[in-house]
């Protein structure tokens, strides 16, 4: 099962629909009614493909049986509902697999389910109209590395990396998955100036300080985290941009971008905040930018309509 088949959960459904595993995906509102009469439609590099998995809105439609696995999928700020949903439906020795941003669902879903799994997702992807997902990357469209939470492989960590393989998709086991997480949440800080703030050299500018100050606390906290340079040589050249897309934006970006009310920045740069918090150590960048993207956010503000020389100015 996939739960929230957005940008990132639409892809990997539709791919691993393609190659023949079963799969039912779990969306809401004007999303899932489009899925339902149309199916899901996967734009990739090599045509607009139909998908016509199952698909509903909660858990309890699921028939749970001792192979069903939850791909985990929704924005980070979503997870506590959807959590929930599991909580009530899903049976208790299930595995859930969070292919999330930053790096706090994989707690929250040990608190609940023990056979808990981490997914680092690097997967160019864009969801902004109901009932299509697109896939950024061509031919391969992402890398999943998936590991057992907090830490190992096993048997299921091989089961699902052999069925995003099969799918398509790079994958391998990594026995420290969070490692190479708290890497993708350092490169993730800068979501919320490029959802935020016009792009430029203070933006970018913006973007340095924020990572500069994420590695800080990262580093006061003590955690395992891979280097940049591990980072660019797992990304290497598998990942190939499509030529006839057009960039847009993160997953921030698109929240801003859909009107939505809300984004995950506070799992995001808020991550970086709240860690500073717990070990004391100043995060007024991070801060900086949390504040400014969560007021743009609510109220439903153009995405990069924002001064970054402004932020700058004030630190």
């Amino acid at each position: 099962m996939v739960y929230g088949a957005g940008a990132v959960g639409g892809v990997i459904g539709a791919h691993l629909h393609g190659a023949g595993s079963p799969v039912t995906l779990v969306a809401r509102g004007a999303h899932l009614a489009a899925i339902r009469e149309h199916g899901l439609t996967l734009d990739a590099g090599d045509g607009r493909h139909r998908i016509d998995a199952a698909a509903t809105d909660s858990a309890g439609d699921i028939d749970w049986t001792e192979d069903t696995v939850v791909l985990l999928a929704v924005k980070s700020h979503q997870t506590g509902a959807a959590l929930a949903d599991l909580r009530t439906h899903a049976p208790g020795d299930v595995r859930v697999v969070c292919a999330t941003n930053g790096i706090a669902a994989e707690t929250a879903t040990l608190r609940l389910f023990a056979r808990t799994y981490a997914l680092c997702v690097m997967l160019p992807a864009t969801h902004l109209e109901p009932g299509v997902v697109v896939a950024g990357c061509h031919p391969t469209p992402a890398i999943l590395d998936v590991g057992r939470f907090p830490g190992g492989t096993d048997a299921t960590t091989a089961a699902v990396a052999a069925d995003l393989r099969a799918a398509g998709i790079d994958s391998l086991e990594r026995t420290d998955i969070m490692a190479m997480k708290r890497r993708k949440l350092v490169m993730n800080l800068g979501n919320g100036v490029d959802a935020s703030f016009a792009p430029g050299t203070a933006a970018d500018e913006l973007v340095r300080l924020a990572q500069e100050e994420g590695e800080r606390v990262l580093a006061a906290a003590g955690v395992t985290l891979v280097s940049a340079e591990e980072d660019r040589e797992r990304r290497g050249s598998v990942l190939r941009r499509r030529p006839d897309l057009e960039r847009g934006g993160g997953s921030t970006w698109q929240s801003l971008a859909r009107a939505t009310g809300d984004s995950e920045i506070d799992y995001l740069a808020g991550e970086i905040v709240l860690q500073g918090r717990l070990l004391g150590v100043p995060t007024p960048v991070n801060e900086s930018v949390v504040a400014a993207t969560r007021a743009l956010a609510y109220a439903a503000g153009p995405p990069r309509s924002l001064d970054a020389d402004a932020v700058l100015r004030s630190l």
